[in-house]
């Protein structure tokens, strides 16, 4: 049952990282991409979950691959915001 959730989320992740790409190329605008880049990093990671067998030694690999991830997401949401905050005049 666990390979069959992991492959089941690394199709989802797949998925969602093509929208956002098509996204991407519509718009130009680099928060689609750094999502896009997200959703590919962590559906190649349950990829290699599913096909690989992980052992102890292996698994900080596993949560490096997952940091990416979260990692790329926050990267995105702080630049798209970033780009609003209009800047500051000097008196």
């Amino acid at each position: 049952m666990q390979l069959i959730m992991l492959g089941a989320i690394a199709m989802a992740s797949s998925i969602v990282a093509l929208f956002f790409l098509r996204f991407w190329y519509q718009t130009g605008d680099k928060l689609f991409l750094l999502f896009s880049l997200a959703f590919a990093v962590d559906a190649v990671t349950r990829l290699a979950l599913g096909m690989g067998d992980i052992s102890d030694e292996q698994e900080p690999f596993v949560y490096g691959a997952r940091f990416i991830t979260f990692a790329l997401i926050a990267l995105a949401v702080v630049n798209k915001n970033r780009s609003r905050i209009p800047p500051r005049r000097k008196p």
